[in-house]
């Protein structure tokens, strides 16, 4: 047997030895000892596993829940793909900015549009699958459930959530919009904005994006524009301006939102949920063409607004006049990053 088998073993043999007539036996603790047992495997040459890509022969070097607790506890500090454990022992790989802001950035989410002609059809992962319904007002609710989907390298290609989009307790976001498609290798250098929160507001609103839209629901008729808007996030920009924001959503939206933020749960005028303004806060209530994702009905220009990427199609694919997002925003996924 090798040296990792007998580790393995050990543990295993550990765990059997808990008092099977114990009725508070935590599973969730036996897991940790197993994963704690198997870190001790790796030796220090598999440290670059997953920044670097390679196959190795330790699977997980580290037992951590974020990049954060990557960066503090084990000193990380390379960019990479890392595997990361849930608090109920789930093991996923996901990326990690150790860079920016001083590092410690767990990807957990991207919001890809992958036909905007579709209408809430196959792929509108981040409102609805299942058509334009004003019976299924909440849409596939996947900003608020346990559902996930998707592959980090993919990330880019098609849309993505982790299970620490809901495990992890942050305080900030950061935010990349990358052209649809770009390898993981090139995301930094390829991405047309880069910002992210500074303020800690995680905290007061349920700690994650989950726990954020428990709080502030997706769901059509759920309130109305603005008195029901939910918070607007200033951010700090590492890539881009608030005027290269501004200027790649549609002209007539400009003025109707402020760029340098992030909000949350915006309603339009015809009462549509949507879940988050990437780079802007709205002042008044087309929002629809600056807000991605939300709930499962849109009224207005029935099916024509329902999608991840909603209305930034309003007036013609790319075009940058009247009401359309340019080219460049509408073929960019959005990815979401936690600390």
């Amino acid at each position: 047997m090798t040296i990792q088998g007998w580790f393995v073993f050990a543990a295993a043999l550990l765990l059997t030895k808990a008092d099977s007539y114990d009725p508070i036996c935590n599973l969730r603790i036996q897991k940790s000892v197993l994963l704690e047992s198997v870190m001790g495997c790796c030796d220090d040459s598999a440290g670059d596993l997953f920044a670097n890509g390679k196959e190795g022969k330790c699977q997980q070097k580290y037992v951590a829940r974020s990049c954060k607790e990557l960066l503090e506890k084990y000193k990380v500090k390379k960019d990479g793909l890392y595997q990361l454990t849930t608090e109920d022992g789930e093991v996923y790989q996901t990326f990690c900015d150790m860079t920016t802001n001083g590092g410690g950035w767990t990807l957990v989410a991207s919001v890809h549009e992958n036909n905007v002609e579709g209408k809430c059809t196959n792929g509108d992962r981040w409102t609805s699958t299942q058509g334009n319904q004003q019976e299924y007002p909440a849409g596939d609710g996947n900003w608020v459930n346990l559902a996930t989907f998707g592959t980090a390298t993919g990330a880019t290609s098609d849309d993505y959530k982790n299970p620490g989009y809901f495990d992890i307790s942050a305080e900030d976001i950061a935010v990349w919009h990358v052209p649809n498609n770009t390898p993981l290798n090139k995301w930094r250098s390829d991405a047309i904005l880069q910002y992210h929160t500074e303020t800690q507001f995680f905290p007061k609103y349920g700690n994650n994006l989950q726990g954020l839209f428990k709080k502030l629901p997706l769901v059509w008729n759920g309130g109305s524009c603005p008195e029901n808007n939910g918070p607007a996030i200033p951010v700090v920009y590492d890539f881009g301006s608030a005027e290269t924001t501004a200027n790649l959503y549609s002209p007539n939206g400009r003025n109707e939102f402020t760029a340098g933020y992030v909000q949350f749960r915006v309603f339009n005028t015809e009462k549509a949920a949507l879940a988050m303004c990437s780079g802007v806060k709205v002042t008044k209530c087309n929002s629809e063409h600056h807000c991605i994702g939300g709930g499962g009905f849109f009224p207005e220009g029935n099916p024509k607004q329902c999608g991840d990427f909603t209305g930034f199609t309003w007036n013609g694919y790319g075009t940058g006049r009247d009401w359309s997002a340019t080219k460049n925003m509408l073929e960019s996924a959005v990815i979401i990053f936690y600390r």
